[in-house]
């Protein structure tokens, strides 16, 4: 009885020595060794969403507020020629309506681009909120503006489909004046910090539960002074998400790229070599801005195969691709968005299979055509961006694991093995006419080389 007793007790004590070890302290070493929520690793495609009151002016960038104030010309000229002399940033709130935003028909639009998840800017820069929170008093949708909460709404559709639903939040503001009085005192003081933006995240997180939280405007301050540890311990070891929330690396001057359950670097980050860390491209559809552009040129636009390369390149070395969307301030994705998230998701209804939940291979690129790698288990993918034109295409990269009678290989969206030969340079694969493929604009070749038979769910 005194063994079993004592068992007992033994068990207790190292379950309350586990839940301690599992818990996440407040500093850096201990955050960074949390292991990556793998439904985000296998995710490899996100949408990003721009949308705030500097959607109503509609010219140059999200930064209209910041670069107005700043003494840009074109925009002072702007605003001289289309509003009255004392008109406020303010004072375009009240067209920021949303009056056809139709949050079911976004998330079914998104779901059709083959994304995985949504992540909608909460919070940018100008301090606006699209949720009604209560530290944002006269500047947010509920008080200004459409008088929805634009975030719990999206929030709702996005989780009726298969996505999973992050925020995007900016933790400096740049005319609110907390801030800039603790910026004056070169961040000694602490009043914006601990009075607005860390209860308006524990708000965001516990009200919404979003699974991607995209940390922003860092660089000013330390990480010390956004009390950035403190939070994400908070967020690891007690949120409403804590077992499956993502989040950036933007948490404090010096943090980026360094510190994070995965990395960003920098705006449009591609590499395109391997990074042992999980990374995420964040870009734009538009070349020249992440919000919504009245004076946006065709030219401006990425086309779909540029998309899919930069999906491709992404993907081969370890990181998701986040293509971010200017929604109008009337709630609607205009049609060349439509056009380019749509044909996107056609490409992955056929090649998907080489992303989501794919890996790097040993090789990233081929050196003899331009093709790149991911692999699944038993399998690998070389993903051909340009069809050879006498249909045969060269890998260099796959000599050594192509055995004889034991190498299978094949294209998906074609219903037939391919032929194959060992050439000077590597390995010739003949591909079928282009004609009867069904993908269109960048191929996947899938390669088998033993016994498992995988490629059978194929062929």
């Amino acid at each position: 009885m005194v063994n079993v007793k004592c068992q007992f007790i033994l068990l207790i004590f190292s379950a309350v020595l586990k839940i301690k070890a599992d818990r996440f302290e407040p500093n850096w070493e201990s955050l960074d060794k949390r292991q990556l929520p793998q439904w985000y690793d296998d995710a490899k495609v996100g949408i990003f969403l721009h949308w705030g009151v500097y959607s109503v002016p509609g010219f140059g960038s999200e930064w209209f507020w910041k670069n107005w104030k700043s003494g840009s010309k074109d925009y002072i000229s702007f605003m001289k020629q289309n509003y009255p002399p004392n008109f406020t940033y303010q004072d375009f709130a009240k067209d920021f309506t949303a009056e056809f935003f139709d949050p079911q028909a976004w998330a079914k639009l998104f779901e059709k681009s083959g994304a995985r998840y949504v992540v909608l800017t909460s919070k940018h820069h100008e301090g606006y909120t699209l949720w009604p929170s209560d530290y944002s008093f006269s500047w947010n949708v509920k008080d200004v503006g459409p008088n929805r909460d634009l975030l719990g709404d999206l929030a709702n559709a996005v989780r009726s489909t298969s996505l999973k639903f992050g925020v995007y939040h900016s933790l400096y503001e740049w005319f609110n004046p907390l801030y800039l009085s603790d910026q004056q005192a070169n961040f000694t003081k602490e009043n914006f910090m601990v009075h607005k933006i860390i209860p308006e995240m524990v708000e965001l997180v516990q009200r919404y539960q979003p699974e991607v939280l995209w940390s922003d405007g860092d660089w000013e301050a330390s990480d010390t002074y956004w009390k950035s540890t403190k939070f994400l311990s908070w967020l690891y070891n007690e949120s409403p998400v804590k077992d499956t929330v993502v989040t950036n690396d933007r948490w404090g001057r010096n943090i980026s790229c360094h510190h994070g359950d995965f990395y960003t670097c920098m705006d449009r980050y591609n590499p395109k070599v391997l990074q042992k860390h999980k990374w995420e491209n964040a870009m734009t559809i538009d070349k020249r801005s992440w919000g919504y552009r009245r004076n946006v040129n065709y030219e401006d636009f990425f086309t779909v195969k540029e998309l899919i390369t930069t999906l491709v390149e992404t993907v081969s070395c370890n990181g998701n691709l986040l293509m971010n969307v200017g929604p109008t301030p009337d709630g609607r994705i205009d049609p060349i968005f439509q056009d380019r998230l749509i044909n996107f998701g056609n490409w992955m209804a056929i090649n998907g299979e080489a992303i989501y939940g794919s890996r790097p291979w040993t090789v990233q690129n081929d050196t003899v055509s331009n093709v790149w790698y991911t692999s699944k288990n038993n399998l690998i993918y070389a993903i051909v961006l340009n069809w050879p034109t006498d249909n045969k295409v060269i890998l260099g990269s796959v000599s050594n694991i192509f055995k004889a009678n034991n190498t299978k290989v094949g294209l998906l969206g074609n219903t037939d093995l391919l032929q194959w030969t060992v050439v000077k340079n590597g390995i010739s694969i003949n591909l079928p006419d282009k004609a009867k493929v069904k993908s269109d604009l960048v191929w996947v070749l899938i390669i088998e080389n033993g016994d498992s038979n995988e490629i059978s769910k194929f062929y």
